[in-house]
């Protein structure tokens, strides 16, 4: 999910999209007579990869008739996390072997486009501390990171492996040649590269591998996959800046964790965008998995409509599935189609679904207007400062045949004259970045010295071009700079070189692209988890772009926040080795900051900014610190998964085949309501209901935690017992929650908490409720 301007920074997924800047396109296929299909079988039924391939082509040459038709059929054999395979079939043979019993789904293969200096300090977590997570760790020395995305650029230096020791045993992986790529190029850093590009060949047959500007190898082309690496786990690169700006050290969250990077993303020369193949996808989390990575990285995600958590054709959620049952924590973008309600994806409660915030950083670039008043807009500019040039605003005077327009978009059709040796002002309805790349490329060609573009708050910021100055303002102060304009006969303006600003005197916000809850497929199922930063962030790229700057950029998107997250992931898992993905994702949100780490509050952007609640950050922005020692967690297991299932309404043969044994649901069904989440939403609460949680001591044995509760706004909550008593026998105890209405009609979600204290751990949960009173009666009727 990352920020646009980057071969229009296109980015992927699986079935899937990489958010690129709040922008997510599906690319259409036609349907050919033979096309890759992937069957899906669930659990594998046994622990020898040969056998399970055998099996997969034994069942190919049974409906195909031969094994020279099965074996030229097949692309991809799942044999390690899962069990099912990718083969090219017709729509006929797909039906066919879809009605065998041991099948689960088969569905056609499918394609889509592809959608830091101060983020550690931010967030707590300096090297400089003698104390704190990140030296406690060895900064996750023996943890492996597994990425899946566009590939790594391997002479970056954030891939130096300086003063890392071994290997870890447990690694499987390996890396593999291609073009420009060899084993030469991994190290005691980057220990594993795999690409898998089968999928997307069978459906491009078209692709030329020897001319496409793509390497058919590891490497990476667009960067999307080298700036994720770099934010989870890249080694410390010293006086790092960025077109002048934020200079500084750049490293990873976990700067000692090994990664491993599985490409499974092409670029497409004659369409200009990168794709990925769900069945590459697949084989490439089948891999890591076999290979024994700790934590899975995924900056990718579908689009709403969403495939339920266990149909195939959500392949992150059901390969994230697999490998959560290993003890492999599942980190995931949550999308950049926000600041629209219900547009999270990856919301599956078995991974861990990211937003994506602003840094306490900004870019303050002076514009003094002729009448000595200053506005302090944002830019990235480092050239120097534009002296008193004349200003303009593009409309018609009314008594001209010329086109005028000041429209940032439609720029290219005024006339020369409009603008040659002035800035420009322009207004814009477009959150893209692209609108202010147009508007800056079309007064330079115009021969204008400067643009100022007026558009929504929040939207993302990058430097243009060349170092054009292109400075944005809000609304509020591209109305001032025109009502100025309209003010006087001769305006003038000045522009200064942009600076950079941290620490309190600028808020942290939910970015406005990051996608928000509720949750569209399962609303009880709280979705994001967790926020970490993910505007503007500086990482490695490429260096065969012109927008790198010495092989580092600034991004924006969750693509940015996800592989934040994930090196938090593998720092708690090295001090934590036991602990269950659950519980590491429980951590990670009951310790969240609910307000910056100054304390202020945080916003969240949008339309009209608000207070940020649980459907913009979840439990919050991720506070790495208290995440150690969280206290209490709430773990999940299978059993609990199962129980999921069933109470969403999934039949026992699906369940049985996902989990590899006879499953029964119960009759009736369990509650949705009792998954043993970090957080309680109730998205149809009609006069009062009663569910359960259960917590498990992590901290001292002998605790006692007393209930603290923050009721949504005409909401009653009752916690039953209000205390927990924990000795070394009693380490785990299950309490529940009676919430009931005051609301005589339908409402919107209310937001509250619910906190269990031993006066050293505050235990924090989200508590998220809507009465639905007319939908129970239509149910009921």
């Amino acid at each position: 999910f990352g920020m646009t301007n980057y071969r229009t920074l296109i980015f992927v997924v699986l079935s899937l999209i990489i958010f690129l800047n709040g922008q997510s396109i599906f690319v259409a296929r036609a349907v050919a007579e033979s096309k890759v299909h992937i069957v899906y079988l669930g659990q594998k039924q046994h622990d020898d990869p040969e056998f399970v391939t055998e099996s997969h082509h034994q069942m190919l040459c049974s409906l195909l008739g031969s094994k020279e038709d099965a074996h030229g059929s097949m692309v991809y054999s799942y044999r390690h996390g899962f069990s099912g395979f990718a083969a090219k079939l017709t729509k006929s043979q797909a039906k066919k072997i879809a009605n065998l019993p041991e099948v689960v789904h088969v569905i056609p293969d499918s394609f889509y486009k592809l959608k830091t200096t101060r983020t550690w300090d931010y967030l707590g977590l300096s090297a400089s501390s003698p104390k704190n997570l990140l030296n406690e760790t060895n900064m996750g020395e023996q943890i492996i990171i597994g990425i899946i995305d566009t590939g790594v650029w391997p002479e970056s230096e954030v891939f130096n492996d300086d003063g890392i020791g071994s290997v870890p045993s447990h690694w499987k992986g390996g890396c593999q040649s291609g073009e420009m790529f060899n084993s030469s190029h991994c190290n005691k850093k980057l220990i594993g590269a795999k690409y898998f590009i089968n999928g997307f060949l069978e459906e491009n047959k078209s692709f030329n591998s020897k001319e496409s500007l793509d390497f058919i190898s590891p490497r990476d082309l667009n960067g999307h996959g080298t700036h994720v690496a770099t934010i989870a786990a890249g080694s410390y690169v010293q006086d790092i800046s960025y077109k002048g700006l934020s200079g500084g050290t750049v490293r990873g969250g976990a700067p000692r964790a090994r990664i491993a990077m599985y490409k499974g993303c092409w670029y497409l020369d004659d369409l200009d965008i990168t794709t990925c193949s769900s069945a590459d996808i697949l084989k490439a989390m089948d891999e890591a998995i076999h290979d024994g990575v700790d934590v899975l990285s995924l900056s990718l995600g579908s689009v709403v409509p969403l495939h339920g958590e266990i149909d195939i054709r959500d392949g992150i959620s059901t390969g994230a599935f697999h490998a959560v049952l290993k003890g492999i924590t599942v980190v995931c973008a949550g999308g950049n189609s926000g600041p629209e309600a219900q547009t999270v994806t990856n919301t599956a409660p078995w991974i861990v679904t990211v937003a994506a915030t602003t840094l306490d950083r900004s870019f303050p670039t002076p514009i003094t207007l002729g009448n000595n008043k200053v506005i302090l807009g944002q830019a990235m500019y480092t050239g120097p400062e534009l002296g008193f040039t004349s200003l303009v605003y593009p409309e018609d005077p009314g008594n001209s045949n010329e086109t005028f327009s000041g429209t940032c978009e439609d720029l290219s059709l005024n006339s020369n004259d409009t603008m040659v040796g002035k800035v420009v002002l322009c207004f814009t309805a477009s959150s893209s970045s692209g609108s202010v790349s147009s508007a800056a490329g079309s007064v330079k060609k115009a021969g204008g010295l400067a643009v100022i573009i007026a558009r929504h708050p929040g939207s993302d910021l990058e430097p243009c071009l060349d170092d054009f100055p292109c400075v944005s303002v809000d609304y509020e102060l591209g109305t001032n700079i025109l009502l100025y304009i309209r003010s006087t006969g001769s305006p003038v303006l000045k522009i200064q070189p942009s600076t950079t600003l941290v620490g309190q005197p600028v808020g942290t916000k939910v970015a406005s692209f990051s996608s928000r809850g509720p949750n569209s497929i399962a609303p009880a199922i709280l979705k994001p988890d967790i926020a970490a930063p993910g505007a503007s962030i500086l990482a490695a790229t490429t260096t065969n772009t012109t927008l790198n700057d010495g092989g580092f950029i600034m991004l924006s998107g969750t693509s940015m926040a996800a592989p934040v997250i994930s090196g938090v992931v593998a720092l708690l898992k090295a001090l934590h080795p036991d602990w269950s993905p659950a519980a590491i994702r429980s951590a990670i949100v009951t310790t969240a900051w609910r307000t910056d780490p100054f304390g202020e509050q945080i916003d969240a952007e949008g339309s009209s900014r608000k207070l940020a609640d649980p459907f913009d950050y979840g439990g919050g922005l991720v506070n790495p610190e208290k995440a150690v020692k969280p206290g209490l967690v709430y773990d999940l297991d299978l059993e609990d998964y199962v129980l999921y299932m069933c109470s969403v309404g999934y039949n026992d043969s699906s369940i049985s085949q996902l989990v590899g044994e006879r499953t029964t649901c119960s009759n009736p069904r369990p509650s949705v309501l009792d998954l043993n989440l970090p957080s309680i939403t109730i998205p149809d609460l009609k006069e009062e209901v009663t569910l359960t949680r259960t917590v498990t001591n992590v901290g001292p044995p002998s605790s006692v935690y007393k209930v603290k509760v923050e009721p949504p706004l005409g909401v009653q909550v009752t916690v039953m017992p209000n205390k927990l008593v924990f000795n070394s026998k009693t380490k785990k105890l299950s309490y529940h929650v009676r919430v009931s209405t005051r609301h005589k009609i339908n409402t919107g979600f209310y937001f509250g908490s619910l906190t269990w204290s031993d006066s050293v751990h505050d235990v924090i949960i989200p508590l998220s409720v809507r009465t639905q009173i007319l939908q129970n009666y239509y149910d009921e009727n």
